[in-house]
């Protein structure tokens, strides 16, 4: 016999379903255009669904876009938690974050890319998020960086500072690999060992800093 809770979670299946194939769609468009320049109807018409079918899972598209910011922030706090379970990430946090960065954007370049394009030039809300989300990034990073030799004893201010420096080259990183051609892995190179050069002068002024000088 069947539970009679098995068509309710198949019904729920579906909803799961249709809602990523909306957030897929707009990704997809977002790419060719611009997340400000799409509609709630090219979005329907790209997921395959009705328009009206496209509220039973967002009020609009201004709840639309700030999942799609949610979900691709999602992919960066994974990205900190496995680094921090992983003690060959911490014990060599320069070379392997310059692998790990660029493997998970590559991996991720929609979300990477959506965040990069509407950071500056998407709606006000969606930048809104972006920057918020940003900033909860940096206070994310800052408790991994503070177990770093040199830095153990900084006020929290100049960990914050640090983690922003590192999070801006990682932004700026990102957007190299999201603009990287498939299948150049001299460029991927390249930009690893960027990565590595800023980083390390970065760390370089970890021993000599003092805030009062």
């Amino acid at each position: 016999m069947i539970p009679e809770s098995a068509p309710t979670l198949t019904r729920q299946a579906q909803k799961e379903r249709t809602r990523e194939a909306i957030l897929a769609a707009a990704l997809k468009l977002s790419q060719e255009q611009g997340f400000a320049q799409i509609s709630l109807r090219h979005v329907a018409r790209e997921a395959g669904i009705v328009p009206t079918a496209f509220y039973r899972h967002f009020a609009g598209m201004e709840e639309l876009g700030l999942t799609l910011v949610e979900h691709s922030f999602g992919t960066l706090r994974k990205m900190i938690r496995d680094a921090q379970r992983d003690p060959e990430v911490f014990s060599n946090i320069i070379d392997a974050s310059a692998d790990v960065l660029v493997g998970v954007v590559k991996e991720h370049k929609a979300h990477f890319g959506f965040i990069a394009r509407e950071r500056f030039g998407g709606q006000g809300v969606v930048r809104q998020a972006i920057r918020h989300e940003l900033d909860q990034f940096v206070s994310e990073l800052a408790v991994v960086l503070a177990r770093l030799p040199n830095i153990e004893n900084w006020s929290s201010e100049d960990v914050q500072m640090v983690s922003r420096l590192f999070v801006r080259n990682m932004v700026s990183n990102a957007e190299e690999v999201i603009e990287m051609p498939d299948n150049r892995p001299d460029l991927e190179e390249q930009i690893k060992e960027g990565a590595r050069r800023q980083m390390r002068l970065i760390v370089l002024g970890f021993r000599d800093w003092d805030s009062d000088a």
